[in-house]
């Protein structure tokens, strides 16, 4: 939809005569209000995405159609419409929104509750445009921080084993491969997840991340991918002719990374007899790596019989850490159930049972970029001050229902390094603050983006 001024809800049409009549400006804010029990344990999120909503839907004037579209849908759906509000703002701002955006820098871990964006009209006229823009700014936020942050988390479980089992992180950046393409709602949702993903890992098959990463973010390339298999490529042979489709493979891909499927008929078979009897020579002989991928079965089960089976055939070394490590030309891919805990869970029995977390990567899906909403982390977009015939006051919320509902009051400021959320007048009220830069920067202000970062910046912030 190109028509900003239809991003919005119902209710959001009604919100100009509902403001007292001498309010001049509105300032809100976005945060992360906290985890929701069927969520990853985090105490930091990982902002991310607003700068693809800025370029793409903020940085575009608003046109005479437009607004005579909305008038005509809203109309007939029985809400009032600004009409006159909207018309002031294509003849005094040429259809640009004057409203000034703060932000953090996108990328870096910040701690729950902190604000990551504070929105303010910048023309007297419009306060109501703050809240107007609500919809869609925080959806613009949500979505992606919390796909970033889901995504970091794993990163961290799988250093965590990494360290533990080869005593450093060498290879992470690939051990997280984004399968989620399929799986979410839209193209759309493909790439804003997508490329969320990225600013944490370097592996993704799906296509629209890379899209709008470098559209976006300035990256030539951000992620890679490798041939693999599906259970057509295999199945299409028949089940007689199951060691010819893995061979051909050996054939195409032998001398690179490739990735094959296995389990369409019985995994331990293909493993034991196919690819570790009839076609191990020739596995080895090619110089490549296969990648051996179950899709079926419980993860922990299936992985761990097939490294002993693996082992057994193709052989292992011992790292100076003391676990076994498959020989270099075969590993393994877990694609099917893979979330955040059964990645723990399959890491944690591999260590167990005596077993290098290098052994190992995975595929994440519809967990990684779809089983996510708005209340994963408790997203709110909140008025926090008001601007009254030219004086500003606080504005919150603070329900007896339920505190962890209640809001920020006033301007608001993030200062130091642990990103700490406070009001503006404070940081001159008390020496405490005044030596700390401010993190709110303004990167978007009356149509134009006013600062810009790649996805190789981001990508920095994330590992400090």
């Amino acid at each position: 939809m190109t028509n900003l001024i239809l991003n919005t809800d119902s209710y959001k049409t009604s919100h100009f005569l509902q403001y007292p009549p001498e309010t001049e400006k509105i300032s809100s804010y976005i945060e992360a209000r906290g985890v929701s029990r069927d969520f990853v344990p985090v105490e930091k999120t990982v902002f991310f995405g607003l700068q693809l909503f800025l370029e793409e839907y903020m940085s575009k004037p608003i046109t005479k159609s437009n607004i005579e579209e909305a008038e005509d849908i809203f109309k007939m759906h029985g809400v009032p419409f600004n009409r006159q509000g909207w018309d002031y703002i294509l003849n005094a701002h040429d259809g640009y929104l004057p409203v000034m955006i703060q932000a953090l820098p996108e990328g870096y871990k910040v701690p729950l509750h902190t604000a990551l964006v504070q929105v303010q009209n910048t023309d007297d006229r419009v306060p109501w445009l703050t809240s107007y823009v609500e919809t869609a700014l925080l959806r613009a936020v949500w979505y992606p921080t919390t796909v970033a942050t889901l995504s970091r988390h794993i990163k961290d479980i799988i250093a965590e084993e990494l360290i533990l089992t080869q005593g450093n992180t060498e290879g992470i950046d690939f051990m997280l491969h984004d399968f989620g393409a399929r799986g979410v709602s839209s193209k759309e949702s493909a790439g804003i997840g997508g490329v969320a993903h990225l600013v944490n890992f370097q592996g993704t098959d799906t296509v629209e991340a890379l899209v709008y990463a470098r559209k976006y973010y300035k990256a030539s390339m951000p992620a890679y991918s490798i041939p693999a298999a599906e259970h057509s490529t295999i199945t299409a042979w028949g089940r007689d002719g199951e060691v010819k489709a893995y061979e051909n493979m050996v054939d195409q891909f032998g001398d690179k990374l490739y990735a094959v499927v296995s389990d369409s008929y019985d995994i331990y078979n293909a493993a034991d007899n196919l690819w570790g009897t009839v076609l191990k020579n020739k596995v080895i002989e090619k110089g490549g790596r296969l990648v051996i991928r179950p899709d079926s079965g419980n993860p922990v089960d299936v992985i761990g019989r097939l490294l002993h089976i693996l082992a057994d055939k193709f052989g292992y070394t011992t790292n100076e850490r003391g676990f076994r490590v498959l020989h270099p030309s075969v590993r393994l891919i877990q694609g099917d159930g893979v979330n955040a805990n059964s990645i723990k869970e399959i890491l944690k029995s591999m260590r167990l049972n005596g077993w290098a977390t290098s052994n190992i990567v995975f595929g994440m899906g519809g967990a990684l970029l779809q089983q996510v909403n708005r209340d994963s982390l408790k997203f709110a977009m909140k008025a926090s001050a008001i601007m009254i015939n030219g004086k500003w006051q606080d504005v919150y919320k603070d329900p007896v229902t339920d505190p962890g509902k209640m809001s920020k009051r006033g301007l608001l400021e993030v200062v130091g390094d642990d990103f700490k959320t406070i009001r503006a007048e404070d940081r001159y009220l008390t020496s405490k603050y005044l030596k700390d830069e401010p993190r709110l920067n303004i990167v978007y202000r009356d149509g134009v983006l006013t600062k810009e970062v790649s996805l190789d910046t981001i990508r920095e912030r994330s590992n400090m």
